[in-house]
């Protein structure tokens, strides 16, 4: 009887979340897409600080989540029009978000970005300051019309290898503090990343340099498909929500850790394996996808391989909770037979009962709700 009470109970709630949110987010409710490409930044105007924003034809939400998604390519290579930056974006633009594939800035040098930690590093962070831009433009573009229709609360930033690991690095850095001053690189030489950073991005900081300042570059959660972080202490119990694929064999970015490339010579990176534990261990919201001895390039062709498909539903499935419109609306219903013993955010975090605001509120007896109190 308590099995079918609860299966009732998933039934009627997850029927209600349909409801608010529309029948969107979840599956491709529209046929087609339409894709405008701008730069991005108002410090950089070339092909690198281009991003192609995808939304579904016919859509009149004027109200919709974001989703960046990143190419890989070693940071030597790849393109915003590459076969899984394309099919991502245009299925999520099909369940009604709307999508952005962007080109940022990869390695001047080649052989010295395989064999140089610095230059690997100092070529990580330029990414990520471009990432931080497009953010930036997004709730700029949202202060002078919205062109685009967004929700500015809820953007999500992703990517396949070299992109996940920008998109990681990019929600994860909190600060300059962060970053090492007395890394030991491959030659033996002492490297201080935190002079590094700001050398890159001068009075800014970790905002960077490309640009669109004076607005939060600040994300609602991460996607990683293939992509790792280069410390998993940089993971605390107050990051965002972190939904991965990965397959366990890779080596590329080692599905627990190793040198980017398998190659001695780069950087450190942590996959899956490591990233996962780290986030439960410090209570954020994180689920994985594991393909068992799979290696790197499962998503390069994009729906053409079932596992990538496969990944952009069980990506969808982990968003969909995390979305405005899922809240459940109530202002008196407070049981007085259970004690509150937490109140988060949609992120996860701990906070204060607000007003307009979606939270989830844990009880003594290990129930949950969502709620938002209407002014």
């Amino acid at each position: 009887m308590k099995k079918i009470l609860i299966l009732i109970l998933s039934v009627i709630t997850s029927n209600i979340i349909y409801s608010q949110c529309n029948g969107r987010y979840q599956t491709e409710i529209f046929n087609s897409v339409n894709k405008v490409t701008v730069n991005y930044s108002d410090i950089y105007n070339d092909g690198f600080h281009e991003m192609d924003i995808y939304t579904a034809d016919g859509d009149t939400e004027i109200n919709r989540p974001v989703i960046i998604f990143m190419h890989g390519g070693t940071f030597i290579g790849g393109d915003k029009s590459t076969s899984d930056c394309v099919d991502f974006c245009e299925s999520f633009a099909k369940r009604g978000y709307v999508t952005i594939s962007m080109n940022y800035r990869i390695a001047n040098n080649v052989i010295s970005f395989l064999t140089s930690n610095e230059t690997q590093f100092e070529t990580v962070l330029k990414a990520v300051y471009d990432a931080k831009s497009v953010v930036r433009f997004l709730r700029k573009d949202f202060e002078n019309g919205n062109n685009y229709s967004i929700d500015t609360s809820t953007i999500f930033v992703g990517g396949y290898s070299a992109g996940g690991v920008i998109a990681i690095h990019q929600a994860y850095i909190d600060a300059i503090n962060d970053l090492p001053t007395s890394f030991v690189d491959n030659n033996g030489s002492i490297l201080n990343f935190q002079n590094l950073a700001t050398t890159i991005s001068g009075i800014h900081g970790l905002e960077g340099d490309a640009g669109n300042y004076g607005f939060s570059s600040r994300v609602s959660g991460v996607i990683s498909y293939a992509g790792g972080i280069h410390d998993v202490g940089w993971i605390d119990e107050f990051d965002e929500p972190l939904v991965s694929a990965h397959g366990t064999s890779d080596l590329t970015v080692n599905y627990n850790c190793g040198p980017g490339q398998n190659n001695p010579l780069v950087i450190t990176l942590c996959g899956s394996g490591e990233m996962q534990p780290q986030a439960s261990l410090v209570g954020i919201n994180n689920d994985a996808l594991i393909f068992s001895n799979e290696g790197h390039s499962w998503a390069v062709s994009g729906n053409a391989n079932p596992k990538f498909v496969q990944a952009n539903n069980f990506t969808s499935d982990f968003l969909f909770p995390l979305l405005p419109c899922n809240t459940i609306t109530s202002t008196n219903n407070i049981k007085v037979d259970k004690e509150i013993i937490a109140i988060k955010n949609v992120l996860g975090k701990s906070t204060i009962p607000k007003i307009n605001t979606p939270l989830y509120y844990i009880f003594s007896d290990g129930t949950v709700e969502h709620r938002m109190i209407i002014e």
